[in-house]
Order: structure tokens, then C-alpha cells, then sequence
């Protein structure tokens, strides 16, 4: 795909800018946005940090209506850093803080109820390695700003009605140059093989540009992006 392909929409979800419209009055589709992007990554910390799947349900539906509702946005902006920061240390103040107060509501109460798929969340937490609270959360949110740029490559490539190309290839973008079979894949585009060869190349080229946007999305203005990408790559690989 060019190089001068637009930024995906997609993106829009990671942007500080969300934090900042979430402070406006008509705030629900903000927070919702919110929740969508990053409750998991919550989600794994709270339980990490050794409350229930129902308390962790209940803590991070309360925590990102509390981002609204309550005074925390009013000094949250790209001037201070980065998300996912911010979001770290603010669930942890409320934790500390916060829950007590509201231990007692029930589901169907006063909370300003946020989607959240506890079933899947459960099932996803089953998964996960024996980290502690806070690398549990660095690890989730770096899988969830590579499976936001694997949905933005794939969206892309649905949209110029490569779907199918996009789905023999993707395997590409985890393998080494010299693990990727040309003639294979060659043979399941029914393309030759150098322009197969080009086509992973175009994805790969790609993939790497949305992944620094989605990073820099999440960052303050002047903050060293390549630093942060370093932290990411990192965290995914396990170091």
C-alpha cells in the first residue's frame, strides 16, 4: 500500500482528544470511546492486583465513569505525559481512594454503566502470564495498541478490496524477512513472485507507520516517540 495513504479513523479512539471531549457536557459517547480502547488493560490490572471478576467488573465501570463524572479529566491533557500513564496512576488512586466509597452500590444502581464484556474479559485474563499489577498492565496495553493497528491495516486493506490478500499475508508481519515464503504466498494471491514480494513489503512498511501513529497518539507533544516505541516493542517481546 503507498506510503501516502491518510492516517486511519481508527485512531481517533487513542487521541488525548478523546480524554478532552470527554470533559464536555454530552460526554457519553467520549467515555464510551474511552472504555472501549482501554478498559481491558484496566480490567487485567484490577484483577491482577487480586479483587474478583465481579469487583473488577464493577471497579472499572466505576473508575471510567468517575473519569466523567467527577473533576479527574479537568486537569488531564497531552501537557502531562503520556495515556497511559495518566490512566495507571489514576486507577490507582482510586483504588486507594475511591472504591470504598462506592463498595456498597449494586449493578443497576447509581453507576453510569460503560461496555465491558465480563465474560470475555475472564476468558482473556485466563490467559495471561503470572505478572505482577503493573507489568500485567504495561503488557496489555502494548497488545492493545498492536491490535488496534493490526484492525487499521486490516480496515484499510478491506477497504481496497484486498481482504483476502490481507488475511494470507498478515502472518508476515511477526516472521522474518527470511522466514516468509514468496512462492508460497505467490501461490495463494495468484500473484508472481516479486510482486509478492512487494506486497509484504507495502504491508510491513505500513504496519510500522500506523503502529508509530497509534504510539504517538498517546503521547504529549514533544515527547520522544522512538523511546516510547522502544518501551512497547519491548514490553511485547517479553523483556
Amino acid at each position: 500500500m503507498p506510503a501516502s495513504t491518510p492516517p486511519s479513523p481508527l485512531f481517533a479512539t487513542t487521541r488525548w482528544s478523546v480524554v478532552l471531549a470527554a470533559k464536555q457536557e454530552d460526554s457519553r459517547q467520549a467515555l464510551e470511546v474511552l472504555c472501549r480502547s482501554y478498559w481491558y488493560p484496566l480490567y487485567a490490572y484490577v484483577r491482577r492486583d487480586g479483587h474478583t471478576p465481579h469487583d473488577s467488573q464493577d471497579l472499572t465501570q466505576e473508575f471510567f465513569a468517575r473519569l466523567v463524572e467527577k473533576d479527574w479529566l479537568r486537569s488531564a491533557g497531552p501537557e502531562h505525559g503520556r495515556f497511559r500513564t495518566f490512566l495507571l496512576v489514576a486507577m490507582k488512586r482510586f483504588l486507594i481512594n475511591e472504591w470504598h466509597k462506592s463498595a456498597a452500590r449494586k449493578r443497576g444502581g447509581n453507576i453510569t454503566h460503560v461496555p465491558l464484556d465480563a465474560q470475555d474479559a475472564e476468558r482473556r485474563f485466563a490467559g495471561e502470564p503470572a505478572l505482577p499489577p503493573d507489568a500485567m498492565f504495561e503488557r496489555r496495553w502494548a497488545m492493545t495498541l498492536l491490535e488496534q493497528t493490526l484492525s487499521a491495516v486490516e480496515a484499510e486493506f478491506s477497504a481496497a478490496g484486498k481482504a483476502a490478500d490481507f488475511a494470507v499475508m498478515k502472518h508476515c508481519l511477526t516472521l522474518d524477512r527470511a522466514s516468509i515464503s514468496y512462492a508460497e504466498l505467490a501461490a495463494k494471491t495468484g500473484a508472481s513472485e516479486g510482486a509478492a514480494r512487494v506486497a509484504v513489503h507495502r504491508l510491513r512498511k505500513r504496519f510500522r507507520e500506523l503502529f508509530r501513529e497509534n504510539i504517538t497518539a498517546t503521547l504529549a507533544d514533544g515527547e520522544d516517540v522512538e523511546a516510547e516505541m522502544r518501551h512497547v516493542i519491548a514490553v511485547l517481546g517479553g523483556v
